[in-house]
Parts: C-alpha cells; structure tokens; sequence
C-alpha cells in the first residue's frame, strides 16, 4: 500500500512540476505515517484512509507549492536570508508541514489554538528533521511577527482570517489564503482595508474538485 501512495505521491509531484528530491519524499511519506499514527489518537482531522489523506490533504497542499514558491521567489531575498511564513489554523500541519518540507528556505510557523495539534505540529518537526517548522499554541491574534507571507487552508472567512492575522504581517506581506471553490461572497464581504490582487486556480492531481488561492495585501491608508 505504501509503495503504491509513494508512487501516487511522486506522480503527482511531477503533475505540479515541482522536482522533490528523494530526500523531501521520504519526508512527505514520513508525514503520513505519522499523522496517521497519531490520528488515532488525537483525532488531527476526519479524513482516515491513508489513499483519502494523500489526495485530500497532501496533494492538495502540495498543489499550493508551485505557487508559494514563486511568491517566495519574487520577494527577492538575499541569498542565506530566511523569508518567515505563519501558517494559521495549522491543525495536523496541512498545508504548513508540506510547505516546510517543499520550501525549505522558508521559516515556517504553524499556529493552532488546540495544544494537541501545536505538540503533533512541534513532534512532526522533530521527526521530519524539519529545522525551519516550528508548532506553536496561541490565538493568531496575540502573534506580532512580522512575516511574509500569511496562508491557511479551509481556515475561516476571508474577513476573519485576515482581520485576525493582520498584526502578524510584515509591512510588505500577503495572505495566501487556500480555498475550495471561488470564494466571490467572501471577497465581496472583505473591508477597503484588504486588497484580492490575484485568485489562483489549482489543480490537484488525482482529485476532481475545485481549488483555488485567493492572494490579498493590506492597503494602507495613505491619506
């Protein structure tokens, strides 16, 4: 069973273009096991089959990468300097875990506010050898920063996510925020304060179902 996730889990890799060493991989693999072993007993998310959680949860975060990646890249950072990426709502690390193991020039922070799933997201640090993944329990809103980048998945609205988080980013940040279908409603309920710049189709390979990123930027009131 295994050996056919792994190979679920490479093709998909390539679907997106991303390149995974054999390294990162094993590292993504290693991720299942765990959050499958420690599901059992924390209950980390309802999806229980191991086929469902690498479509529905690894796939699916790994179908951001390519986009994050090119964020990252656009900031255009010195080499050796660290971006930082809070990643909120965190739950059993998805998207933040595979963002960590496939961005490992980032410093990501995953924040959740259940202690259980801060302690997996810390453990998961420790056994992935992820040296750039750090689990913390908190309230995003008593987080300061600053960071980069701001993302969640399937988090809350638009408007709470970025109303909670809006004191963690950095004057140059964004929101990354991963959702299902084009969330129109929500970004319509959004303040002058958030500008959508962009809203990202994604495809997830092995998973027919909509996918999209919605990238917004605080507007600062120049006046």
């Amino acid at each position: 069973m295994s050996a056919d996730l792994r190979k679920q889990l490479e093709q998909g890799a390539q679907a997106l273009q991303l390149n995974l060493s054999a390294a990162q991989v094993d590292q993504l693999m290693a991720f299942l096991d765990l959050l499958q072993k420690w599901n059992k007993v924390y209950n980390l998310t309802a999806v229980r089959d191991p086929q469902e959680m690498m479509t529905h949860h690894l796939l699916d975060s790994l179908a951001a990468v390519p986009a994050l990646r090119r964020h990252v890249q656009s900031l255009g950072k010195a080499a050796g300097e660290r971006t930082a990426q809070l990643d909120v709502g965190s739950g059993g690390g998805l998207p933040g875990v595979v963002f960590a193991v496939c961005c490992p020039e980032v410093d990501i922070h995953c924040v959740d506010t259940v202690a259980k799933k801060a302690a997996f997201l810390q453990q998961a640090a420790v056994a992935l050898k992820l040296t750039n993944l750090r689990g913390i329990h908190a309230r995003v809103e008593s987080l300061s920063g600053p960071y980069d980048i701001v993302s969640c998945r399937a988090f809350a609205s638009l408007v709470d996510f970025t109303t909670w988080s809006r004191t963690a980013m950095a004057p140059h940040a964004v929101w990354l925020a991963m959702k299902g279908k084009h969330p129109q409603d929500e970004i319509d309920a959004l303040g002058a304060g958030v500008q959508v710049f962009h809203v990202e189709p994604l495809t997830v390979p092995g998973l027919d179902a909509e996918r999209c990123i919605v990238w917004m930027k605080p507007v600062t009131d120049t006046l």
